[in-house]
């Protein structure tokens, strides 16, 4: 089983997005707050990065700290903090895999498994995308995207698009069903942070 899901692996690049202004941590970059003494971003890499066979980090400020862990940083390439969507956009021009596995760098709890069930309903469907679901809603910014979306994508922005659940829409997209709902709890808040933190 562990050489079949090698093989798998070798399909997808991971991505880490870090991209975003961060308004409600107070304007600080979230990925280089710590917790439990090492930065957000590490525990979501340490998480991601053994589920594929590479690793982008979308960061948009402070690029050397991010290059820091290891991978190679990537900028927007569309101007003006465009959230989410931008950072996936850079992740696809520059994912050299047929897959890429997208994961904010807030989630530092996020499945062990996540990249491995995606695939598994992402062959099995046909599905462009498949994304995670739990506790009653769909988690947009986990997902496994097809290479190829990368046209659509830019249609959808160059025509002023800049939400990823409007975008998710235009597309065929396999839900994937989680239990564990606090494995995609991210930090949003300096308060959140302190509550994590304490004992």
């Amino acid at each position: 089983m562990a050489d079949s899901f090698k093989s798998r692996n070798d399909s997808i690049t991971g991505l880490i997005l870090a991209g975003g202004l961060a308004q409600r941590m107070g304007g600080a970059d979230k990925g280089l707050r710590l917790l439990r003494g090492k930065p957000l971003a590490a525990h979501a890499i340490e998480r991601l990065a053994p589920q594929v066979a590479t690793l982008l980090i979308n960061a948009n400020r402070n690029p050397e700290a991010y290059a820091a862990f290891g991978y190679p940083v990537i900028a927007d390439v569309i101007a003006g903090y465009a959230g989410p969507l931008a950072g996936l956009h850079a992740g696809l021009s520059r994912c050299a895999t047929p897959l890429l596995a997208t994961a904010p760098c807030d989630s530092p709890f996020l499945p062990l498994d996540l990249v491995a069930r995606l695939h598994a309903v992402l062959t099995t469907t046909g599905a462009q995308l498949a994304v995670a679901h739990s506790a009653d809603r769909t988690q947009p910014v986990f997902a496994l995207y097809r290479r190829e979306l990368l046209e659509y994508l830019n249609a959808f922005m160059a025509d002023g698009g800049r939400k990823i659940n409007a975008w998710h829409a235009t597309l065929k997209i396999a839900e994937v069903s989680f239990p564990d709902a606090a494995a995609f709890a991210n930090i949003n808040t300096p308060e959140e942070l302190e509550k994590l933190e304490a004992p």
